[in-house]
């Protein structure tokens, strides 16, 4: 049997530990103050139409970089950020305009020593379901993407070590990168996984033929348009690349056009059967976002419907078997069916998307 004082001695030090266990609970753990802290950024949600989601092309989220609020803030604020070039005169933005759908109305973008480029500047909309990036199709992500234009000598000519030191003395870029991966670290990967998290929320749903198509608004498109809408999906068989609702394919294709100096995919690959393979790109907005083609070659919307009408080179090698309706002689389009076509691609601009202040420089 235990003595008395052992009794009282067990019961002290249970009181004891009971008062500390009861103070550690009660005192704040200063981690514990800060939001982000607590619980990291916070998960952002695409509003996606349920009609865009239900196609061939699933949508790709990557799970190494999801969507926060923070982390597509600080990457809107990377892609105006002229730091991110040598001498401070590009940004993103600087070939990727807004008003034309993200793209370029230049046929070719200078550099920061005005070297120019040789392909047009793509669009970015709607990038969530692509799976490839470039002309080309060289990247396989956007982040893989965005690394590539800030060390183009053709482009911002810069390094990614003196680009990291610069934004690390900005004042507000430690904090805004602390809220988006917990931790004020400023590296190249960081960078571009913001950038592409802002990409990725470049959504263009909202065009006069999405109100047609998908809201039953039978007073959003014009006669014209809807004849051209039945000759995009018939006679002129625009849709066998360019399917709605993204109104691209994520191929690439060699669509016959005139040959020119810029191998395409082959470039890539260095495979003689990819010459002349370029990314088909969505007709959203397109409109906005002439000229066409990857080197630009193309001024107007008329021009490109008089190539497919008429110029397709049907003898190019690697022509793509996408293009059997043109070897069949089965494409035959008067200058109404043109008109009616041109007017048809001018439905799928969507004015929100382009003014949209959510988009638009934060600085």
């Amino acid at each position: 049997m235990r003595s008395s004082h052992a009794m009282h001695t067990m019961r002290t030090t249970a009181i004891a530990l009971a008062c500390a266990l009861l103070a550690t609970a009660c005192r704040k753990d200063p981690a514990l103050e800060s939001p982000e802290a607590s619980t990291g950024p916070t998960p952002l949600d695409l509003a996606i139409p349920a009609w865009a989601l239900a196609q061939p092309h699933p949508i790709n989220l990557p799970i190494s970089n999801p969507l926060t609020v923070e982390g597509v803030a600080l990457g809107r604020r990377l892609f105006y950020e002229k730091a991110l070039s040598d001498n401070y005169m590009l940004s993103c933005a600087s070939c990727h305009q807004q008003e034309h759908a993200f793209s370029d109305p230049r046929r070719f973008s200078p550099g920061t020593d005005g070297s120019m480029g040789t392909r047009n500047s793509m669009p970015i909309q709607n990038m969530a379901w692509d799976h490839f990036f470039f002309w080309d199709g060289r990247a396989a992500s956007l982040e893989a993407q965005a690394l590539a234009p800030v060390t183009n000598h053709r482009e911002m000519r810069n390094t990614w070590p003196v680009v990291e030191e610069r934004l690390r003395r900005l004042p507000d870029y430690p904090e805004l990168f602390r809220r988006a991966f917990g931790t004020p670290d400023i590296d190249s990967m960081r960078v571009v996984q913001a950038i592409a998290q802002f990409e990725r929320t470049l959504l263009s749903f909202d065009s006069p033929f999405d109100r047609y198509f998908y809201g039953g608004d039978s007073s959003a498109l014009t006669p014209a348009q809807r004849r051209g809408w039945e000759l995009f999906t018939g006679e002129a068989q625009c849709d066998l690349c360019h399917m709605p609702p993204l109104f691209q394919d994520h191929a690439l294709r060699n669509v016959g056009l005139p040959p020119g100096p810029d191998g395409g995919l082959a470039e890539v690959s260095g495979l003689t059967q990819d010459r002349g393979r370029f990314k088909v790109n969505s007709l959203r907005n397109i409109s906005l976002t002439a000229p066409y083609m990857h080197d630009g070659r193309y001024a107007t919307l008329e021009e490109v419907v008089r190539f497919y009408a008429d110029s397709v080179v049907l003898s190019t090698p690697n022509l793509d078997n996408h293009m059997w309706p043109w070897t069949g002689g089965q494409i035959d389009l008067d200058e109404q069916d043109r008109a009616d076509l041109v007017a048809f691609m001018h439905a799928l601009t969507d004015q929100r998307f382009v003014t949209d202040p959510a988009f638009s420089d934060p600085h």
